[in-house]
């Protein structure tokens, strides 16, 4: 499989997908998050993680 993965240096990711909280006084961190993203654009599915890992099982389900 194929999947793309992208790196947030400016935050404009965490933002757009609402995903960024204030850690110890620091913003503009991520929590952490796995999108299942349809042609290029459509947010179809998404998980806040924590500090677990995805469950792969639903995430296969969801992109069938």
């Amino acid at each position: 499989m194929d999947i793309p993965l992208i790196t947030d240096w400016g935050g404009e990711a965490i933002r757009g997908f609402g995903v960024e909280r204030e850690v110890s006084g620091m913003t503009g961190i991520g929590t952490r998050s796995a999108f299942l993203i349809e042609d290029g654009q459509t947010v179809r599915t998404s998980w806040l993680l924590g500090s677990e890992l995805p469950d792969i099982d639903a995430v296969i389900v969801e992109a069938r």
